[in-house]
């Protein structure tokens, strides 16, 4: 593009000065030497071509002062130039050769004032050899090649960027080079900066000393000069001037305890011990430091139930109940007022429970006929429930199964036992306390054995013996005697004592056979049964018309008469005679019961006010073991192991205090061989309620495990499962068993 010539005589306009110019002060630039004369240079593009014929452009002549303006020539440009910039009088400075760069292709603005600059032809065509290559001169243009080689010009020789443009409508050189620098001023300092009228010169850069590189960093354009002035100082030379006699003289003496020093060193003991003690001292002292699941002795996490069970009560399946409360956590040993804790719980507080089997993991409902006492009533799963915060166990008089009331029954067995210790329920007894005919129990029994279940029953209920004598024989007998176990039984019987069959799995039973063990160090086995401990059974006299509860241990072999030593004190003891008496009732041919009645609160019946009373037992195992029965609340009588001495009558020898692990059942049935039964007075439906079940134990001796392993039952039972399980089975071998071997009469 060209630009018009202005008419003669007219001024030419002023070249637009920007506001940052005025604060330029371009660096100084390295003088070549003299140029010699070098080849013509063809333009890669004719002048012709890049100007129309009938136009006329700028000419630069020579940079002018800012008073004077570049006159325009009528003939197209067709040379090129470079400046050569001319050294000025005053002090000297760096030389350097950079340039600065005009962003918006309009070339270097000339000092107006305080400055002049002279433009030199880079070369004349074909004039001198090619200036010498010095460490900081630029190559030159190969032969042939004009300066419209933009890359190469923009890298060895010029600082414009092409063709110029127009700014504020003042034409602009096109395809010219300049070099500028400004002479200094008359004192030897630079002129920075430029009257506000300053003609603008094509290819003079428009940055200011405030905004130039060089103006703002002490570094040479050329890399290699970088270090060359060894008297500037900088900040850091002393890194890279190290003086050992002035290191020597500032760094002797001195503390290194410096308090920035120790908050290092003990951030990082602190640090270091953190990561120290996260991982390795963690792991060791969790190894030292843990415990154990406790089980107390019983299945599973939490020592629940032996089958694994899991209850449908998600928030409660803990063996303590959460509604427990933590006032009823301790109990008081009622011989010796030591502590026990609470190891078991069941306080019946969600209404609607289910008790068929495995809806509970404590609890089963049966759902069978307990013949062995005769029982007018079935007993079914539907009779069992939980309303109102307690147990509640229905007797009907509805048919179920031939026979004509229905009843309920539950039990822990296989699933919770205890084995020493305190149990406590608080009851509500059924029907009214002067109308008799009722069998209500809450009671417990040998986990070998299964109540209601005649086949696992057999030969081992009501046994707790582990001698080998002729207690463990069938009806206490051998080659005809002794004649107490022929004269001083029931008469009805014709005098016999027992018509049990002997102890299944006695201390008698030859190595080899069928036996739940252990196997003792001799290589025998120990007595193992399943006895019962009964925390209440209720009736009413039928004379008196008063309620009262049987607390008693069923046991075998027996005593002459079924009676148990009562000598002195050390036998037994009533704590309140008169409330509590002996029970006229002591046994008959299928068991012994060591057995008290006591009067209970006559208002705790569900058909009178409902309330309720506290019964329990506080046992200790062994031979030196006992029982102390708890009835409304305070002791009524205690059973030592000194009144199941040896019977020098019978030939039996020490029973037991029960070492079996014990479960714990709940009943309420009708049967006339509990006693008469008042039918004209009995109204139905009745029921008993629960209020709850405790269980505590001393903190040395806790265990709550079905299977414990002194005592163990769980292999026996699943060898025999159907003897377990199929309650019409009323013999051992009705299940396809026989009685193992006894070493008195059989040969091992």
């Amino acid at each position: 593009m060209s630009f018009p010539r202005p008419p003669p005589g007219a001024s030419s306009p002023r070249s637009p000065v920007y506001p940052f110019a005025q604060q330029r002060v371009p660096p100084p630039a390295v003088v070549p030497p003299s140029l010699p004369p070098r080849p013509p240079v063809q333009p890669a593009i004719q002048p012709q071509q890049l100007f129309r014929p009938d136009q006329q452009v700028w000419q630069p002549q020579s940079l002018l002062p800012s008073t004077e303006l570049l006159q325009p020539t009528p003939q197209p440009y067709t040379s090129n130039y470079l400046p050569a910039l001319q050294p000025s009088p005053g002090p000297s400075r760096e030389p350097s050769i950079r340039s600065s760069i005009n962003p918006y292709g309009t070339g270097m603005a000339a000092s107006a004032q305080s400055s002049t600059a002279e433009l030199l032809p880079l070369h004349a065509a074909g004039q001198g050899p090619s200036p010498p290559m010095g460490p900081r001169s630029r190559p030159s243009p190969p032969q042939g090649q004009g300066f419209r080689d933009s890359a190469y010009r923009s890298s060895a020789y010029s600082t414009n960027s092409g063709m110029s443009a127009s700014t504020a409508g003042n034409p602009v050189l096109a395809g010219v080079a300049y070099g500028h620098r400004p002479v200094s001023s008359a004192d030897g300092s630079d002129s920075g900066s430029s009257s506000a009228d300053a003609p603008l010169v094509a290819g003079a850069g428009i940055h200011s000393r405030g905004t130039s590189l060089t103006s703002r960093f002490s570094l040479a354009p050329d890399p290699n000069s970088w270090g060359q002035f060894p008297d500037r100082e900088e900040a850091d030379d002393f890194l890279h001037t190290p003086d050992p006699k002035r290191d020597y003289k500032k760094d002797r003496g001195g503390n290194i305890f410096t308090l920035r020093g120790l908050q290092n060193i003990g951030c990082l003991i602190i640090l270091c011990a953190g990561l120290i003690t996260l991982f390795a001292g963690f792991p060791i002292i969790s190894f030292f430091d843990q415990h154990a699941q406790a089980t107390n002795g019983g299945y599973n996490i939490g020592g629940i139930n032996s089958t694994g069970q899991v209850p449908q009560l998600i928030s409660n399946v803990g063996v303590i109940d959460i509604a427990t409360p933590q006032s009823a956590y301790t109990h008081t040993g009622l011989m010796d007022g030591s502590q026990y804790e609470l190891v078991f719980s069941d306080e019946f507080e969600i209404d609607g429970r289910s008790f068929y089997p495995g809806d509970d993991p404590y609890w089963e409902a049966e759902n069978l006929h307990y013949w062995q006492t005769g029982n007018l009533n079935w007993y079914d799963p539907d009779a069992v429930t939980t309303t109102g915060g307690s147990l509640k166990i229905w007797l009907n008089e509805t048919e179920d199964h031939d026979l004509a009331y229905t009843g309920g029954m539950v039990t822990s067995w296989n699933k919770f036992c205890f084995t020493g210790g305190y149990i406590e329920v608080s009851v509500s007894l059924p029907g009214k306390s002067s109308v008799y005919g009722l069998w209500p129990a809450v009671w417990t029994m040998g986990n070998l054995g299964r109540a209601g279940y005649g086949g696992s029953l057999d030969g081992m209920w009501p046994y707790t013996y582990n001698e080998c004598d002729l207690g463990t024989l069938a009806n206490q007998t051998q080659n005809g005697g002794p004649p107490a176990a022929l004269n001083t039984g029931d008469p009805n019987w014709g005098g016999e004592l027992s018509f049990l069959p002997g102890q299944r799995v006695s201390a008698c039973t030859c190595a080899g056979e069928d036996h739940p063990g252990p196997m003792n160090s001799d290589g025998t086995f120990p007595g193992r049964s399943a006895p019962e401990v009964d925390i209440l059974e209720a009736q009413v006299d039928n004379g008196d018309r008063i309620g009262y509860v049987s607390q008693s241990a069923q046991l075998a072999p027996f005593d002459a008469w079924w009676m148990i030593h009562n000598t002195s004190d050390a036998d037994y003891q009533l704590y309140n005679q008169g409330i509590s008496d002996v029970n006229s009732y002591h046994g008959g041919v299928y068991q012994e019961a060591a057995s008290v009645l006591t009067q209970t609160n006559q208002e705790c019946y569900t058909q009178n006010s409902g309330c309720f009373s506290t019964y329990g037992f506080e046992y200790e195992t062994g031979t030196n073991g006992y029982i102390t029965w708890v009835s409304n609340g305070s002791p009524a009588w205690t059973l030592y192991a000194a009144a199941l001495g040896p019977n020098q009558y019978t030939d039996v020898g020490q029973r037991l205090i029960p070492e079996e692990p014990m479960y714990i059942i709940a009943n309420l049935g009708i049967s006339p061989s509990f006693g008469a039964i008042d039918y004209a007075n009995l109204v139905f439906p009745t029921w008993m309620l629960i209020d709850y079940v405790r269980v505590y134990q001393k903190p040395s001796e806790k265990n709550i495990n079905c299977d414990p392993v002194d005592h163990p039952t769980a292999s026996y039972i699943a060898e025999h499962l159907n003897a377990y399980n199929d309650p019409n089975i009323t013999t051992w071998e009705g299940a396809g068993q026989t009685f193992p071997k006894n070493r008195l009469v059989d040969q091992c």
